[in-house]
């Protein structure tokens, strides 16, 4: 489902929470599915192991947002992110693209970076509604995460600048 399916009800500030939280949890869990498929694919080690760790990290992003979910006392897995799921299936092109390896990890890690700054978006927030809403603890949890993703997204850029598109501009 989409942020907002015509059939679902957002009432109050806390459901609207509750389903930004599902979203992310979404979001994550599909990760942990694509990351190995991205490090497998990746040519540059520094590259793979980038996206190895953060395969764990996301793990441990995902289980986070169970926490949140239970401090909560809401389900947290009954939504499906439907922009996740485009921008998998964007890193799955460019996985299965013909391309020069060096080439396949600049875009590797523009898709990756696509998903970092779809996740900041997600985790700034979810973290702004739980703070306004009083829920500090969450909040803070929240807000572990998202300076998080913004160091993956920030190491992405490093490698791209650093290593990677060097590589590819030489091809």
């Amino acid at each position: 489902m989409g942020l907002f399916s015509s059939k679902e009800k957002l009432p109050t500030m806390e459901d609207l929470l509750h389903h930004e939280l599902a979203d992310l949890y979404s979001a994550e869990s599909q990760l942990v599915e694509a990351l190995p498929k991205m490090a497998k694919a990746a040519n540059d080690s520094t590259l793979r192991n980038a996206f190895t760790e953060h395969l764990e990290e996301t793990k441990r992003q995902r289980d986070r947002l169970r926490q949140i979910a239970g401090m909560l006392n809401f389900e947290i897995d009954t939504t499906t992110c439907e922009a996740m799921k485009g921008l998998v299936k964007e890193g799955e092109e460019v996985i299965n693209s013909e391309a020069d390896p060096a080439v396949r990890d600049a875009a590797l890690i523009g898709a990756a970076q696509r998903v970092e700054h779809y996740e900041m978006a997600g985790y700034g927030t979810a973290h702004t509604i739980a703070n306004d809403l009083g829920h500090r603890d969450v909040a803070n949890l929240l807000n572990e995460t998202l300076q998080e993703e913004k160091n993956a997204d920030k190491k992405l850029n490093e490698i791209a600048l650093n290593r990677v598109n060097k590589k590819a501009e030489r091809m």
